[in-house]
């Protein structure tokens, strides 16, 4: 569900500008060679979500990919912002009615490389690929998750995708 026009409201407009930000951080930013282990616990957290996050949406369960994230949610891609402020609100996506047409059957990360990691919050740029049934690619995507833990769960809370 696509709130409209993009960049209108107070919160896209911030969204936005944070989202900028965050990817002229991402030319610089590494992770630390020896991170503390509240990082690395960070970093596992959100990896696990990032598995729940493409386990439920292979198996096109909207209501457990809502519960993959944390709100309000921003995700950036084709050139609009969109943002839910809830799981029940995200559970109504479109998107099991729009990929199939697509001829999409199912996605897998190709790789996850965290750019920046603190406890409580992880960026991950990743590669993933769409198939069609029969197992072939039918498209290749990069992508930015920002994953955050939102009292006591581990969710993806903002996305910017190259995909439509």
């Amino acid at each position: 569900m696509q709130k409209s026009p993009p960049n209108k409201s107070p919160l896209k407009a911030f969204a936005a500008a944070v989202l900028a930000g965050i990817f002229a951080l991402m030319l610089s930013a590494t992770v630390s060679a020896q991170p503390t282990a509240e990082t690395e616990n960070a970093i596992a957290q959100a990896m696990a979500a990032l598995d729940a996050f493409m386990l439920a949406f292979n198996r096109r369960d909207a209501e457990a990919w809502a519960a993959t994230l944390n709100y309000p949610h921003v995700r950036f891609a084709s050139g609009n912002v969109t943002v839910w402020e809830s799981a029940e609100e995200y559970a109504q996506t479109s998107a099991f009615e729009r990929l199939p047409r697509t001829g999409w059957d199912h996605s897998h990360w190709l790789t996850r490389d965290v750019t920046l990691a603190a406890p409580g919050k992880v960026h991950i740029a990743t590669v993933f690929q769409r198939f069609n049934a029969e197992n072939e690619v039918i498209g290749t995507y990069q992508s930015l998750y920002i994953v955050t833990e939102v009292n006591g769960h581990w969710g993806t809370q903002a996305r910017s995708s190259l995909a439509p």
